[in-house]
C-alpha cells in the first residue's frame, strides 16, 4: 500500500522539481510511513511513499524494466502477480524482484495498455512509457484504491491524495458549487468531481493516458448487471457452491502478505463470512471489533459469537464516547474532502487499534453492494406497495401519523426510518434512493443554500441528482432494482465507503482489503440473478443460504445495524459547543454559502427535540470543518 504521486508537461524538460515532488509525498507519509522513492526525467516527476506488504526488503518504488523505459508507481496489491510473473518469464521478461509491482511494469510491457484487463487487484497506479512519452494512469474495478488529477497550465498532476495536489504552488484551491450540492444530497462529492473546481478524481474502471496529443479517458470495465436478467436458471445449490467457491478463493488471494494479517469483525454476515472463509486458511485468525457503551449501537456480542463459534484470536476495543467525540474537531487530520458518513470516527479507532497487532486487515465492505443488503432496496419494493394506495390517504392520513411518531435519538428509530420512507416514496428511483439514503432534499437545499451558489451549481449539473439520474439511465440491466444496484456500486460504494476505509485505515498505515470486491467476487455477482440477492425482503439470500452450517442462526438472521455513532445525542450534549461555534451565524454569514436562519432552526429544532436533523447537522458541521481548513481567508 502507498501514496503516490507525479506530475507530467511536455511545455518544459521538468514539469515538477525535487522540492515539488517532496512537498506533494510529504503529504502522505500515513500512507507509507515505510519508504519513499522518486524518479524524474525529462517532462516527468513520479513519486511514491510506500507502506511494505510484499517483498519488503525488494519492493522499492518507483520500479522500472530491464532497460529503463518504463517506470511505474503502485498504490494497492496485484493479488494474483504470482500467475502473472510466470506466464511473463515464459515469454522471456526477467524480474529483478519478488514484488507485486514489477510484475505490472512487464504485463504492460507485453500487452500495452491491456494489462489492465489482467489483473485481479486493489490498484491505482501511474506508469510512464519513456519511449513514447506517454503517461498512463489506471484504476481498479470497484474503485478501492483512490486516484486524483488535474490538467492546468500545460501540466498534468495527480495523487492518492488531494492533500498531495495542493502541495503544488499552481494548483488553486477554489470551491466548485456543483460538488457542493453534490455533497449535500448525497453527503460525499460523487466522481468524476471533487469539492475543488478543476481537480477530478479518476473513475473505478477507468484508464487515463496524457501525452503531447492531450488526456484522454477510457473506460476499460463496467459492473454489468444485464448478464443477470440473461442468465439460465440454475438450482440454488448451484449457486449456493459457486458463491463458497469464489468467497473462498478471493479470502485466500487477498491473505498474500509478509506482515501479520488479521480480519474486522463486526458481528455482521459480511465480516462474519470472510472470517469463516479466513478461518478454513490459517490454523489461527486474529479478528478485530469495537464494543459501544452505547447500547443501541453495540453490536459486539455478535463479533463475541463468530469469534467463540471460529475459535479466531479476538481482540476487542470498547469506546466511551469521549475517545469519539474528542476526534470530530480535528476529522480533517483524516480527510481532505468533506464526507458525511459519521461512521468514519469508529473505522479510524477500529483501524488505529488493528495497527497495533497487524499491518492488513481483510474487511467484509462491497457485500451490501454487490448482494442487496441495504435496508433501501426493501423500501423500494415497499415503495411500489404504497403508491398504490390512494392519494388521499397517504396524503391525510399516512403522512401525518408518521409526522407525529415521537422523535427518538437512538440508532435507525423507528421514526427516523418512517419520516426518510414516506419523504422519498413517490419520486422516481434514482432520487428516491438517494432521498432515503443521503442528507438535504432538494427542497431543503433550497432553502439552506444562497440562490447565486444553487444557481452557479445547477448551472454545471441540471437537476440536483443528475449524477444519479445519468447512471441510473446508463445501466445496461432492465429490472429498476437493478439499476439502484448499480447506483450503488457507482456512487455510494466509491466515494463514501470505499473512500472512507481508504482515508481511515490509511491515516493509521493499515492496509484494508476487501475479498467481497475481489475480481472473482465482481464478475460472479454480475452473473447473479437479483432473485438471489433479494428474495422478497430477504436481503443478501445466497450469502445466509452459503452460510448455512457455517455461521451460527443468530447471524444469519440478524438484520444489518450499520457502523454508526451517537451524534443525534452528542449535539444535544458534548458537541453542542462545537456545532455552535462551527455554525455560528456571523460565520456562516461571511462565507456567503448558506442561508444562517435556516441552519439556526435546524440547531434549535434537534437540540429542543423536536425534530431529529442529526443528518443534515453533520453534514454541515463536517463541511465548515472542511472550509475552515482548506478555504478559511487565512489560507487563500
Amino acid at each position: 500500500m502507498c501514496g503516490i504521486a507525479g506530475v507530467v508537461g511536455f511545455a518544459q524538460d521538468c514539469p515538477a522539481s525535487s522540492l515539488e515532488l517532496g512537498a506533494m509525498l510529504g503529504q502522505m507519509v500515513h500512507r507509507g510511513p515505510d519508504d519513499a522513492g522518486t524518479y524524474l526525467a525529462p517532462h516527468v516527476a513520479l513519486g511514491m511513499r510506500r507502506l511494505a506488504i510484499i517483498d519488503v526488503a525488494g519492493g522499492h518504488q518507483p520500479m522500472t524494466n530491464e532497460d529503463g523505459t518504463v517506470w511505474v508507481v503502485l498504490n494497492g496489491e496485484i493479488y494474483n502477480y504470482r500467475e502473472l510473473r510466470d506466464r511473463l518469464a515464459q515469454q522471456g521478461h526477467r524480474f529483478a524482484s519478488q514484488c507485486d509491482t514489477e510484475a505490472l511494469v512487464h504485463a504492460y510491457e507485453e500487452y500495452g495498455d491491456a494489462c489492465v484487463d489482467r489483473l485481479n487487484g486493489m490498484f491505482a497506479f501511474a506508469l510512464w512509457d519513456g519511449r513514447r512519452e506517454r503517461l498512463l494512469l489506471a484504476r481498479d474495478r470497484a474503485g478501492i484504491k483512490p486516484l486524483h488529477y488535474l490538467e492546468r497550465e500545460g501540466r498534468l498532476a495527480f495523487g492518492s491524495e488531494l492533500k498531495a495536489l495542493l502541495a503544488l504552488p499552481w494548483v488553486p484551491r477554489a470551491l466548485d458549487p456543483a460538488a457542493l450540492q453534490e455533497y449535500l444530497l448525497y453527503e460525499h462529492v460523487p466522481g468524476p468531481r471533487t469539492i475543488f473546481r478543476g481537480i477530478r478524481k479518476l473513475p473505478p474502471g477507468y484508464l487515463l493516458t496524457y501525452d503531447r496529443s492531450g488526456l484522454r479517458l477510457r473506460q476499460y470495465w463496467d459492473f454489468d448487471l444485464a448478464q443477470s436478467e440473461a442468465a439460465l436458471a440454475r438450482p440454488v445449490a448451484e449457486w449456493r457452491a459457486a458463491f463458497l467457491e469464489a468467497l473462498e478463493r478471493a479470502v485466500r488471494m487477498e491473505m498474500v502478505s509478509d506482515v501479520p494479517l488479521g480480519v474486522f469483525l463486526s458481528g455482521g454476515i459480511d465480516s462474519s463470512a470472510v472470517t469463516v472463509m479466513a478461518a478454513r486458511a490459517l490454523p489461527q485468525v486474529k479478528t478485530f471489533s469495537i464494543a459501544f457503551e452505547d447500547p443501541t449501537f453495540d453490536e459486539s456480542r455478535y463479533a463475541r459469537l463468530v469469534a467463540r463459534h471460529l475459535g479466531t484470536d479476538h481482540h476487542e476495543l470498547t469506546l466511551a464516547p469521549r475517545q469519539m467525540w474528542e476526534l470530530v474537531p480535528g476529522i480533517m487530520d483524516i480527510l481532505d474532502e468533506p464526507l458525511g458518513d459519521s461512521s468514519l470516527i469508529p473505522t479510524y479507532l477500529l483501524s488505529r487499534f488493528a495497527r497495533e497487532s497487524v499491518t492488513v486487515a481483510l474487511g467484509g465492505d462491497g457485500g451490501d453492494e454487490l448482494l442487496a443488503g441495504y435496508s433501501t432496496l426493501q423500501a423500494h419494493r415497499l415503495a411500489g406497495a404504497y403508491r398504490l394506495l390512494p392519494a388521499g390517504l397517504r396524503q391525510r392520513v399516512i403522512r401525518p401519523l408518521v409526522e407525529r411518531l415521537p422523535v427518538s435519538m437512538n440508532n435507525l428509530s423507528l421514526d427516523f426510518r418512517a419520516k426518510r420512507f414516506v419523504a422519498g416514496a413517490e419520486a422516481p428511483a434514482p432520487d428516491r434512493h438517494h432521498r432515503w439514503l443521503g442528507s438535504f432534499t432538494p427542497e431543503e437545499l433550497a432553502l439552506l443554500v444562497r440562490p447565486e451558489v444553487r444557481q452557479a451549481a445547477n448551472g454545471a449539473t441540471g437537476s440536483p441528482y443528475h449524477a444519479a439520474e445519468a447512471l441510473f439511465a446508463a445501466c445496461r440491466a432492465g429490472d429498476e432494482l437493478n439499476r439502484v444496484l448499480y447506483l450503488d456500486m457507482k456512487l455510494y460504494l466509491d466515494t463514501d465507503i470505499l473512500t472512507k476505509v481508504d482515508r481511515a485505515s490509511m491515516a493509521c498505515s493499515l492496509e484494508t482489503r476487501v475479498p467481497l470486491l475481489n475480481a472473482v467476487m465482481l464478475d460472479l455477482a454480475a452473473r447473479m440473478p437479483l432473485d438471489l440477492k433479494l428474495r422478497g425482503l430477504t436481503r443478501k439470500f445466497i450469502l445466509r443460504e452459503a452460510m448455512k452450517g457455517m455461521l451460527p442462526q443468530e447471524i444469519l438472521a440478524r438484520g444489518k445495524k450499520g457502523f454508526n455513532i451517537p451524534v443525534a445525542k452528542w449535539f444535544r450534549g458534548e458537541l453542542r459547543p462545537l456545532l455552535l461555534d462551527t455554525l455560528a451565524p456571523d460565520k456562516l454569514r461571511r462565507e456567503g454559502l448558506f442561508h444562517p436562519e435556516y441552519v439556526q432552526g435546524l440547531i434549535s429544532e434537534h437540540l429542543a427535540g423536536v425534530r431529529d436533523h442529526r443528518k443534515l447537522l453533520w453534514t454541515l458541521l463536517v463541511f465548515e470543518l472542511w472550509y475552515d481548513r482548506y478555504l478559511a481567508p487565512e489560507r487563500t
